[in-house]
């Protein structure tokens, strides 16, 4: 109806046209140039927060001037949500990786690793910028990409590959599309990420009952911004004393360094940090999952200690942490696959005709446009890695095990809004080489394997759950999925063509190999070169390493459907193998056992009415956060860093 709220209206799809270029030169200022306050390697990305916020403020004023001038509720979180998958595809796990590989083996090339006979002959050399005259600018700075000659060569390269990073985003909104209605509708799962910009937007915030005008938001948000202001006052006039002790902030108490003997020495780097929006963020979670975050990221160390202790560190792999948590990550989303198993077969009875219980009138999409764009996209992506040298049946199996990966990060972030799901080295290109041995594959899906390091070398920055996410934001206000479904893919495409740009603009500014830090290609190359010059055979152990990891997980979850009172989550097991959580740990034990006493002695209400102090943490330190850092790119000054 004509009273339907509205969220894909002209005005919400110009302004997000407009933010997306600058959001993304913001991005990759912060994590290239500058190499600080990374806003895409945790699950609420503070750089959208902080725009939505300055929208919702800015439209509370127009608002009182301009009544029907002001957006909805659904456009602001619309554009929130365009903003989340633009910083994706910007961030620090996916084109951020690539844009140094398009030149990197042409630049590097010499007689000493003798890639001009190795490497670049394997590579389909109209998809990279092989001219030293167009990339010098790139890696020495001083110089600009609005030259004719230079957006002349990089034109072609940035299509395609936009092009194939869209198919990619497209595939993943039809999966959304297919597992929306189960997973909101009927389980009923919490979306923990979406709670913060749903009370930034809410009509009632700025009421007297509104979290604007709640006492202890405005503590929350005075005790986390203080001590970044103090910080960072401190960054520049060291006379100023910090607020925290050392260990805490922007430095680390490495708990590590005491630990000088074997085998206690193998628990590595354990930093005891603080970080108040995350013990915000972590009172939305469940506190089984708290606690087992807790446990596991202990019980991943004590495995380290175990190994030197037994002798077993002879493979400085053991205990192939990457393998099990493969195997923990594929077990979960098996099991999410196999509990929605009735569902998706109505699914396919709908998409083929038949009788059916289910209505897809009002979803994303049809379920059978859905499935048919599942098909055709990985259909095309295998097409695309099938022309770049990789054997069919091996790019259908990279990209299944992908996808599964992406299907159990969403699932992870709808159901406990996980912090981090970094998976750093545990994408289909590196288990298949250490199962298998990279003497099972030749050169052409070596290279290729190399070429698709970018959206595997870590899953933090992932689309999908910022997708569905989206998708229950729609539900939310109430707004038309459909519409949602063609903006989210639509400008997902053109956030993917304008982050090329602007990490273009910046690199010929400063120089790739000067002022920035994009040592990203280096990793790709060099892990290509070692494939191809030293093949090496599979190992039985990391075949069984995963199905360890596996079997844990499906235990867990066993455990926790049949015991009441067991304690730990399955998906922290998976969660905390990884290195981001390294940096978490501290704040989530502190969000355990705040959220533990206040439900223990204030019970569900005194929950509730105290979730507005560490909303005020998160708003606090995400708005003085970035006040600072913006204040830096426009001075060309370090800031403090308030996260990594």
């Amino acid at each position: 109806s004509q009273d339907r709220p509205r969220a894909v209206t002209l005005r919400a799809l110009l302004l997000c046209i407009i933010l997306l270029p600058i959001n993304a030169y913001w991005v990759v200022q912060m994590e290239v140039v500058r190499y600080s306050a990374h806003p895409t390697t945790i699950s609420l990305f503070f750089n959208a927060i902080f725009l939505l916020l300055v929208l919702t403020v800015g439209n509370r004023g127009i608002r009182k001037i301009a009544p029907k001038r002001a957006l909805e509720r659904g456009e602001l979180l619309l554009i929130y949500s365009v903003i989340c998958i633009g910083s994706c595809v910007c961030g620090h796990d996916m084109l951020q990786v690539f844009v140094p590989m398009l030149t990197w083996s042409f630049k590097h090339a010499d007689a000493a690793n003798n890639w001009n006979n190795v490497i670049n002959p394997n590579l389909k050399q109209w998809l990279f910028i092989t001219d030293a005259d167009i990339y010098k600018g790139y890696y020495i700075g001083q110089d600009t990409i609005w030259q004719w000659k230079y957006i002349k060569a990089w034109l072609p390269v940035t299509l395609a590959w936009t092009l194939f990073v869209t198919t990619l985003l497209y595939v993943m909104m039809c999966i959304n599309s297919v597992l929306r209605k189960q997973w909101t509708d009927s389980e009923r799962l919490s979306y923990p990420i979406v709670q913060l910009p749903l009370q930034i937007t809410s009509e009632q915030a700025f009421s007297p009952s509104g979290i604007f005008r709640n006492r202890l938001f405005w503590m929350g948000f005075l005790v986390a911004g203080a001590i970044d202001m103090i910080n960072s006052l401190n960054y520049y006039y060291p006379a100023i004393p910090t607020v925290l002790t050392p260990g805490f902030g922007q430095s680390f108490l490495d708990v590590g360094q005491f630990f000088k003997v074997k085998p206690w020495n193998a628990i590595g780097w354990t930093p005891i940090s603080f970080y108040p929006f995350m013990i915000g963020l972590g009172m939305f979670m469940p506190l089984d999952f708290l606690f087992s975050c807790i446990f596991f990221y202990w019980f991943w160390k004590f495995e380290r200690v175990a190994a030197v202790a037994l002798a077993y560190d002879q493979d400085p792999r053991f205990p192939y942490t990457e393998n099990q948590a493969f195997g923990a990550y594929l077990s979960f989303c098996l099991y999410s696959v196999w509990i929605s198993r009735s569902y998706l077969a109505e699914v396919v009875r709908r998409a083929f005709g038949r009788p059916s219980s289910l209505d897809d009138t009002n979803e994303p999409m049809s379920y059978r446009a859905a499935l048919i764009g599942i098909v055709a996209g990985v259909a095309a992506l295998v097409s695309f890695a099938n022309y770049l040298g990789m054997t069919w049946w091996i790019g259908v199996l990279f990209f299944v095990m992908y996808f599964a990966l992406a299907l159990a990060i969403t699932r992870m972030r709808a159901e406990l809004g996980t912090p981090v799901h970094d998976l750093h080295f545990t994408g289909p290109e590196m288990i298949m080489t250490r199962v298998a041995g990279s003497k099972a594959f030749d050169a052409q899906n070596l290279t290729v394997f190399g070429l698709f390091f970018w959206f595997n070398r870590a899953y933090r920055s992932h689309p999908m759950p910022h997708m569905l996410e989206a998708l229950k934001l729609a539900e939310q206000t109430k707004t038309s999925y459909r519409q949602w479904t063609a903006a989210l893919v639509g400008l997902g495409g053109f956030a993917v063509f304008v982050t090329f740009w602007a990490i273009l603009h910046l690199m010929y500014d400063y120089g790739a190999e000067g002022k920035s830090r994009m040592t990203f290609g280096a990793e790709a190359f060099n892990q290509m070169n070692t494939w191809l010059k030293t093949p090496e055979v599979g190992k039985y152990p990391e075949l069984v390493a995963l199905w360890v990891g596996f079997g844990i997980a499906f235990l867990l979850q066993f455990l926790r459907v049949r015991v009441p009172w067991w304690p730990l989550h399955p998906l922290a097991f998976a969660v905390t193998s990884s290195w981001e959580i390294n940096l978490v740990w501290g704040p989530l034990l502190l969000a355990f056992i705040f959220k533990s006493l206040i439900l223990r002695y204030g019970g569900r209400g005194g929950f509730q009415r105290s979730l507005p102090f560490f909303i005020g943490l998160m708003l606090g330190q995400f708005v003085v956060g970035s006040l600072w850092n913006i204040y830096g790119i426009a001075r060309e000054l370090p800031t403090y860093q308030f996260w990594q």
